[in-house]
Order: structure tokens, then sequence, then C-alpha cells
């Protein structure tokens, strides 16, 4: 980052994100809390919580509600993981869905 650029600083990520393979986040920017930044987006403005960011030109989609970005996998039984340990899931709507995708 050149020091006369008006974006410069680190980024302030905010909590539950996903940041894909790949993603660039440049600059001073702010990135909200529930974001999701695809595989090999690049991030240069400020993202808005419970929004997702697309790969090539930014583009953003805001969500009403908050994104769900925890890992899931399946171990006998489907976990995610949380706090340094896999949590099993009991949440029958998150079952349901996780599920379909097998």
């Amino acid at each position: 980052m050149l020091t006369d650029s008006k974006g410069f600083g680190a980024p302030e990520i905010g909590d539950n994100c996903y940041i894909g393979a790949g993603a660039k986040i440049v600059g001073n920017v702010k990135i909200g809390n529930n974001v999701r930044v695809g595989a090999n987006a690049v991030v240069y403005q400020d993202v808005p919580d419970n929004s997702a960011v697309l790969s090539g030109e930014q583009k953003v989609i805001t969500k009403g509600v908050p994104m769900d970005n925890r890992f899931y996998s399946h171990h006998k039984q489907w976990v995610y993981y949380e706090d340094s340990q896999w949590i099993p899931v009991v949440d029958r709507d998150v079952l349901a869905r996780l599920e379909t995708k097998l």
C-alpha cells in the first residue's frame, strides 16, 4: 500500500465471517459481521453486515438476516467447528439442509 493512499492501513474483519481461498482484502476497509467473501474476490470498499462479496468486480449482496458461516463436517454425525472444538448439530432445520447436500 502506498503511504499517500486514502486506503492506507489494515482491514477490520467482523465476527462470523467466511473468506474464500484466494480472496484479497485491500487497505483500510471494514468487513461487517456475518459476511461471506467469495473465492478470488477482491474487496477494496467497506462491506455491510450480512452480505456476500462475489468474485470479479466487487459486487455486494446484502441479506436481511445473518448468514450461517460455520464449517460443517460429517463424522458419524453432523458437526461444526467453533471455539476450537467440534460441536454436534442439533438444530433440525440445519440438519435437514445438510442432509439434502449428501
